[in-house]
């Protein structure tokens, strides 16, 4: 099944004192690029996160974000007996450094100590960190689950287009040989033409040298081997449709071969109904590498 690098989620979940919402996004890139906004004091969570994206996923730029807060429409804030006792020793240590260099310091309110960090306590100060990141963790798997499926999703609807797309390559390069078939008279006439008109006005030269270099021009006006390389790509491509896991980087590397055999034809043309196949092709290989942009 293909994979979108497209892709959205949320969740949400409370235990009796903390409720907390995910949110998952990405959009596609060159590589895994993974952008974490998660509380730093839930120790481990951000690298334990970034483990289970990296194993899940291959490419895409995505950011995943925390918030966790009390479960209730206030937080209960309590005071935190241990650091209040830390911040009043450094004080202590501060006024006497103070004094001992000869400066005076303003003396320190009750409200400069309730604001200082640490000292109150939230819902969250009481919650054991460890335990809490295994209860979250365990929680963001059905979160990505959820990711997955979207970009799973995704990505089959960008599969069907593609195949599309395909058909429509395929059935461009029967027109561009059925087109190529109907050129070889006006490319004759003009091969003669041509010779006519340089054996007419070149006294002296070797005819057959001249035809040599004619049946050149010829060979390298002959379309046959992109028209066999983009049969050959169109093969290539519905193969990687059908391989599973991530395949992006192999499409797009065809697409480029496809746009090189597309402009190449279009070089070669030197009649109308083949350019007009050709510029037909490049528009649907441009529309493809579009959407190949978003597979994983």
């Amino acid at each position: 099944m293909r994979q979108s690098m497209t892709g959205y989620a949320t969740g949400q979940g409370e235990t009796a004192t903390l409720r907390w919402t995910w949110e998952l996004r990405s959009v596609n890139a060159k590589g895994l690029d993974l952008r974490l906004r998660v509380p730093d004091w839930v120790d481990g969570l951000e690298a334990a996160l970034r483990g289970v994206l990296t194993k899940a996923l291959a490419r895409g730029s995505l950011q995943l974000s925390l918030r966790v807060q009390g479960n209730g429409a206030e937080e209960p804030m309590a005071l935190d007996g241990g650091q209040l006792a830390n911040v009043l020793a450094a004080m202590s240590e501060i006024e006497a450094r103070a004094m001992d260099a000869g400066l005076s310091l303003a003396p320190s309110t009750a409200a400069d100590i309730v604001g200082l960090r640490g000292v109150m306590t939230s819902a969250a100060a009481g919650t054991d960190p460890a335990e809490f990141r295994k209860l979250l963790i365990q929680d963001f798997e059905t979160l990505l689950a959820d990711f997955k499926a979207m970009r799973a999703s995704e990505g089959a609807a960008l599969q069907e287009i593609l195949l599309g797309q395909l058909d429509q390559v395929g059935a461009l390069v029967d027109q561009a040989a059925d087109a190529a078939e109907r050129r070889k008279p006006e490319m004759a006439e003009r091969t003669r033409a041509a010779l006519a008109r340089v054996m007419d006005n070149g006294e002296g030269l070797d005819e057959a040298r001249v035809l040599q270099e004619l049946a050149l021009i010829a060979v390298k006006a002959d379309v046959t081997e992109e028209l066999d390389r983009l049969r050959a790509h169109v093969a290539a491509a519905r193969e990687l449709l059908q391989v599973k896991g991530p395949v992006g980087r192999k499409l797009d590397f065809l697409m480029q071969e496809f746009n090189r055999e597309a402009n190449t034809l279009c070089s070669k043309a030197q009649f109308t109904d083949l350019t007009r196949v050709g510029l037909d092709l490049k528009a649907v290989i441009d529309q493809m590498r579009e959407q190949v942009q978003n597979v994983e």
